[in-house]
């Protein structure tokens, strides 16, 4: 235990000084992760017109360079034009001057009775304290006609003044280049990273899965495609959304009469790239427009109602609708990732926040080192089912743990319930308990409420289940609850292997058949052999010897071989629920195909007594019990 300790602790600090290390190299090598990240990003959006272009016959560099070219010559006139656009917008602000002065004049509005309140409050409260109110400064004394003034100021004897030395007309102009070159510079280097990338696209990759290592080519490659489509339709999606915010927004603008409605509409698709303020700051604009051109108040309302329906319709169901399945990050992951990136890269990572989170989800969910990058960003359940309903039996949150056994029926029939939650959360249980981790309370609360919710879905019907689900870790019993003919009259006897999760689960397979019109009796956990003996099973009863894993397997097989004995002419199947356990690779199986006996979901066991009925309408009593000899399947099951 103490091993097992040391060995966690070192790995959470190795985890611990990984993180660390990496945010660290991120910040200090800004200046090149970040157009590199830009140019990565470019990467995606472009790929999939290279691509176009090479379907028909176009080489590979020319087509690169081709899109490159075009896009930013694209970007350039776009950026142009809106320049151009805003100096003409500039030009004609003093034809608004009249009613921007009237807004101005509006504004200086008489002191309000809460202002007055506020400034009495806060001339009562330097009374209080003693504070004495702020003086004026005395004006300046005028001074008589004919005479001079004396300046107040004392003189200085012996005072230095450092006069600094002229700048040169380079140092002037590097001066005046500097914020424009630093930007310049970035954009060049991101368009030689984006080419470069374009052009060796194959070889990058190539390069990327020799670092990896020959044997993880699979979870590298399927990373890296996985990476590259998530990317490439958040990017086309985005792009398709602010294209449409801004067309709708410029026509909104064009009915209500705002100049240079098209101006805006590009603005906001444009600024809608940077999440979450770019939005406000290009609805700011035409607010602030019709607010100079307008007399009235009904266009600048009508502005912000166009803003507000546009974002709320469009963030709240397009976006959801569109990026969820394609990024698989929650949004409560982008949120908080995107204040990481914006704090550690400025305004580059906030515009970049969102693909750089869906790589790092990507990463952590093919790589097992990084696991904890997909739980914590990842849009999935952070718990199954069976654990969120154990976890909130633990937290003796009975309405809740209720809560998530009705969410699952919504999806599934009762079968899957039991089977995939109940069972699970019950054999949770039982390992904390020979475990020690759980207290007698916690226990007798965990087997309390379940046994209720169980006594309470009595009267639940569902439909039938065909099929499977691919996902689910055992199956769901097809034709589970389809009615069964009463040409079977005997009766389902059920004998717990050991405790008191044992006897829950006999009663949710014993509920199970009830409803499929079988009589079933359940035995007590305390001297179920005494009472079995009582009633007497005939040939034409079956015996289930119900078991969680792993701790009744011993106690199971002994039950097994004690019944076989006692009453060898009444069939028997034995559950040991959820049991994982390939039995049917044990060598010392002398039948390998008896494995098969060993049911391990409540599903396979109604499908067994249907088979039991079956066989006992046909070939009688004795064939069944030899049709159903588990005591060898059970002796694989405790070696495994």
């Amino acid at each position: 235990m103490a091993i097992a300790r040391r060995a966690s602790d070192s790995s959470g600090l190795t985890l611990f000084v990984m993180v660390a290390g990496s945010v660290a190299a991120l910040y200090l090598a800004r200046d090149v992760l970040i157009p590199f990240a830009i140019a990565l990003t470019l990467t995606f959006l472009l790929t999939p017109v290279v691509r176009l272009l090479q379907s028909i016959h176009l080489p590979r560099v020319l087509a690169v360079l081709a899109v490159v070219l075009v896009s930013t010559a694209s970007a350039v006139g776009l950026g142009w034009v809106l320049w151009g656009q805003l100096f003409n917008l500039a030009n004609d602000l003093p034809k608004y001057r009249a009613n921007i002065d009237s807004r101005i004049q509006g504004l200086r509005m008489p002191k309000s009775p809460l202002r007055q309140a506020a400034d009495n409050v806060k001339e009562i409260s330097q009374e209080i304290s003693g504070t004495p109110p702020p003086v004026a400064p005395p004006a300046p004394a005028v001074p008589a006609r004919g005479k001079r003034a004396v300046a107040n100021t004392p003189s200085k004897p012996g005072q230095i003044e450092i006069v600094e030395p002229g700048r040169s007309d380079l140092q002037y102009l590097l001066d005046l280049g500097a914020p424009i070159l630093r930007p310049l510079a970035t954009v060049g280097l991101v368009l030689v990273f984006t080419i470069f990338m374009l052009i060796e696209k194959a070889e990058l990759r190539n390069r990327l899965l020799r670092l990896a290592g020959v044997k993880r080519l699979n979870t590298v490659t399927v990373a890296l495609d996985d990476a590259a489509k998530r990317v490439s339709k958040y990017l086309l999606m985005q792009l398709l959304v602010n294209v449409s915010f801004g067309v709708l927004f410029a026509t909104g603008l064009f009915f209500i009469g705002v100049p240079n409605a098209a101006l805006w509409g590009a603005l906001t698709a444009v600024l809608r790239i940077v999440p979450y303020v770019g939005s406000p700051i290009a609805a700011a604009f035409p607010l602030i427009l019709s607010l100079a051109v307008f007399p009235g108040w009904l266009p600048p309302v009508l502005v912000v109602a166009l803003f507000a329906t546009l974002e709320l319709v469009i963030a709240n169901l397009v976006e959801p609708l569109l990026y969820g399945a394609n990024t698989g990050i929650s949004p409560l992951a982008i949120l908080v990732t995107t204040v990481f990136w914006t704090i550690l890269w400025g305004p580059a990572g906030l515009i970049l926040s969102t693909p750089l989170t869906v790589c790092a989800g990507v990463l952590g969910r093919y790589f097992p080192q990084l696991a904890f990058l997909h739980i914590l960003l990842g849009d999935e359940p952070a718990l199954e089912p069976a654990a969120a309903f154990y976890q909130r039996l633990l937290a003796l949150d009975h309405p809740e743990a209720h809560n998530v056994a009705e969410i699952f029926l919504k999806e599934h029939p009762l079968v899957g319930l039991y089977d995939l939650v109940f069972i699970p959360a019950l054999a949770m249980a039982e390992r904390d308990r020979h475990e020690g981790s759980l207290d007698h309370d916690r226990e007798q609360f965990v087997f309390l409420n379940v046994a209720e919710m169980i006594a309470e879905f009595s009267d639940y019907r569902s439909e039938p289940v065909r099929a499977a689900k691919n996902d689910s870790p055992a199956p769901i019993l097809p034709e589970a609850e389809e009615q069964l003919t009463s040409a079977f009259a005997g009766r389902i006897l059920f004998v717990p292997a050991s405790d008191e999760a044992d006897s829950i689960t006999a009663s949710m397979l014993a509920q199970l058949l009830e409803q499929a019109g079988h009589t079933t009796i359940s035995l007590p956990v305390d001297g179920s052999l005494t009472v079995l003996q009582a009633l007497s099973p005939a040939p034409d009863d079956v015996i289930c010897i119900s078991a969680l894993p792993p701790f009744a397997l011993a106690r199971c097989r002994a039950l097994s071989r004690e019944l076989r004995a006692r009453f060898p002419k009444v069939p028997t199947i034995v559950g040991i629920w959820g049991f994982t356990g390939e039995t049917n690779q044990v060598s010392a199986q002398p039948d390998p195909t008896r494995s098969e006996k060993i049911l391990t979901t409540l599903g396979e066991a109604v499908e067994r007594i249907d088979q039991i009925k079956t066989v006992a309408n046909e070939t009688g009593a004795d064939q069944v019990e030899s049709a159903l000899d588990v005591h060898a399947a059970l002796e694989a099951a405790q070696l495994a």
